[in-house]
């Protein structure tokens, strides 16, 4: 209420430690649920929590009042994190829901959409993800060739994504669709806000090598969206994905502030908890094994110092917002070496199930490269760091200025422009 002090981040803490146990299930109690991603009750689960938090007052820390969340500073969401590492939390709501798909249409959805989708999603009520690689495609995003058509008044939305992380369990999705074959590619693409429920929307899970079955891949048939589907402007949908890959690139690296709860690195089933694997294959003893444990936990702990440098620098304007690579590049090169280390301490114990109950550090093993592709490919983000951040020169590209339609591609690709 105006006229009332403002609330400062220790009592703002105690009053989020005090919350937390009286309302949140610890990770080390019978009451707390196992995640798993894969597992549609894992998510209403997380959306049950959501609840919890939006009741309790801690939802949306740093997002806007106005749009249902506290507006609170960054060193608000810190202390709650914080607090909030013993409990239970909607950790699967992060990312993307909140830290990518929100913060895109807070920076650049229509008002209606800012008080529409933010408010329930901090409730719980909806769950948003990302729809931008295709299955013809590969790194060049802006090559998309899903399209929507413009037909008596509305958007008719035909095409294929891929890769799309835990499609299955959201409701809708930012959507990257061309809209204008005869401008060169970055002009002729718009976002849509597309309902997953839609009749025409068709989604299946693809099973990774590792037994995981968090990507899906899409199908639309005659998808109809009205202009209230449009984030931003039409023909502008490469203002809007930049946005969005500016807000992914920081969340892989654990620099944004619309995460609540622990971030990445910290996630109990991302991280590996090293220390555990020494005890267990029972080489607490050997000073190689220390020293490998101790390398991968520097790396880690470097992260969260350059995570908060960059974001304050971001903020502060003294590094662009591409800097946001320089935290997603770092945070895949932590996984790898805490990966690589656990394989390494376990052995041949990771890739048999048995007392040592070391199998998990295998089939992680399996999963290695995710880090270096999600959010863009560690080469991509070397590459924005080389000409955003150092300003190096651009690289060559033949279809730089050329009208897509007159793009070389392939014979699939071409049929479907016709």
């Amino acid at each position: 209420m105006s006229g009332e002090p403002a609330e400062t981040v220790a009592q703002f803490r105690d009053r989020a430690r005090a919350w937390l146990a009286e309302n949140l299930p610890r990770l080390d109690s019978e009451d707390a649920m196992v995640l798993e991603r894969d597992a549609l009750t894992s998510w209403q689960r997380a959306r049950e929590l959501q609840r919890r938090l939006y009741d309790g007052g801690f939802a949306g820390i740093c997002f806007p009042r106005e749009y249902g969340g506290l507006g609170l500073g960054y060193e608000y969401k810190k202390a709650f994190d914080a607090e909030a590492v013993a409990y239970e939390t909607p950790l699967l709501l992060n990312v993307p829901s909140f830290a990518i798909c929100c913060a895109t249409i807070l920076d650049m959805g229509s008002e209606e959409q800012k008080r529409t989708h933010i408010p329930a999603a901090l409730r719980g009520d909806e769950v948003l993800v990302q729809l931008l690689s295709e299955p013809s495609g590969g790194s060049d995003l802006a090559g998309v060739i899903t399209r929507a058509d413009r037909r008596d008044g509305r958007w008719i939305l035909n095409g294929a994504k891929t890769w799309s992380t835990w499609a299955f369990a959201a409701d809708y999705g930012l959507c990257l669709a061309r809209t204008d074959w005869d401008v060169p590619k970055h002009q002729g693409l718009t976002m849509f806000l597309v309902p997953l429920a839609h009749p025409g929307v068709t989604i299946s899970r693809i099973q990774q090598v590792n037994g995981s079955v968090e990507f899906c891949e899409e199908f639309f048939d005659d998808v109809d969206l009205d202009d209230d589907a449009v984030v931003g402007e039409p023909g502008k949908g490469w203002e809007v994905a930049s946005r969005q890959l500016y807000h992914e690139r920081r969340t892989m690296g654990d620099g944004s502030e619309y995460t609540s709860g622990p971030g990445i690195a910290e996630a109990e089933d991302i991280s590996v908890d090293l220390i555990g694997v020494v005890e267990r294959t029972g080489q607490d003893g050997s000073e190689r094994v220390r020293e490998m444990v101790g390398r991968a936990l520097v790396h880690r702990a470097v992260h969260g110092q350059l995570s908060e440098h960059v974001y304050h620098s971001v903020v502060a304007g003294t590094l662009p917002p591409a800097a946001g690579s320089i935290i997603r590049l770092d945070m895949a090169e932590v996984h790898n070496v805490e990966n690589d280390t656990a394989h390494a301490i376990a052995g041949a114990a990771a890739v048999v199930e048995d007392d040592a109950g070391q199998l998990t550090i295998g089939t992680r093993y399996l999963g290695r490269q995710i880090a270096s592709i999600g959010g863009g490919t560690t080469e991509m983000a070397r590459n924005v760091i080389g000409e955003r951040v150092l300003n190096f020169p651009r690289e060559y590209a033949a279809d730089r200025g050329v009208p897509f339609r007159q793009v070389r591609r392939g014979k699939a690709v071409e049929e479907g422009q016709k």
